[in-house]
């Protein structure tokens, strides 16, 4: 019996120890879209009443949004927070092929175009030295 306890004891702390570390190391996300003047607030719409729902039911974790503006072009900007690498990876699966989302894109393409140029994605890892 002492040797189960103690067997169950080491199995706890090493699952803890682990759930931790995964804490500790998110993986960060960086998305940033060209979006145009002439129908950004249908992408607005579209990313605010649409995507950002869908998204829950995969998981995603969108910790802030901006908008960026220049002479040349305005971009959305949103960052994102995932335990790991392999969650990001299968949860931008499921977003993708989710059904009512390709519909919505669909729609949305149909009724004013593109809302949305050039994507682009980058995982960012947090160095020891960061701030926060």
């Amino acid at each position: 019996m002492k040797l189960f306890l103690l067997t169950l004891l080491f199995v706890t702390t090493f699952i803890s120890k682990a759930q931790n570390v995964a804490q500790v190391n998110p993986v960060y996300q960086l998305r940033i879209y060209e979006i145009f003047e002439n129908n950004k607030n249908h992408f607005h719409e579209r990313f605010r009443d649409h995507a950002m729902r869908i998204m829950k039911k995969y998981n995603f974790k969108i910790t802030s949004i901006y908008e960026s503006k220049s002479d040349k072009k305005t971009e959305f900007v949103y960052f994102l927070e995932w335990p790991d690498e392999k969650t990001m990876k299968q949860a931008w699966e499921g977003f993708k092929a989710d059904k009512e989302w390709i519909e919505i894109k669909k729609e949305f393409t149909k009724k004013y175009g593109d809302v949305v140029g050039n994507i682009e994605d980058r995982v960012l890892t947090k160095l020891d030295y960061s701030p926060n």
